[in-house]
């Protein structure tokens, strides 16, 4: 099976999201932690990170 590269990837786990966008994995999970859905899927207990909600939300930050 090919692996798909992460900007290709609809969702990314904490460890691919931490490195794709050069944020921590604790500040990502403090961050997904308090939102309302907008970047998060949970799959079970497993917690994806929406991409392009994440380039969104990254975009209109100043400081996180």
């Amino acid at each position: 099976m090919k692996e798909v590269p992460i900007w290709e990837k609809t969702t990314l786990t904490v460890e691919e999201a931490a490195a794709y966008s050069n944020i921590g994995t604790h500040k990502l999970r403090e961050i997904t932690d308090k939102d309302d859905k907008q970047l998060v899927l949970w799959v079970g207990s497993k917690r994806l990170i929406k991409r392009k909600a994440l380039e969104k939300y990254i975009d209109q930050s100043y400081s996180i």
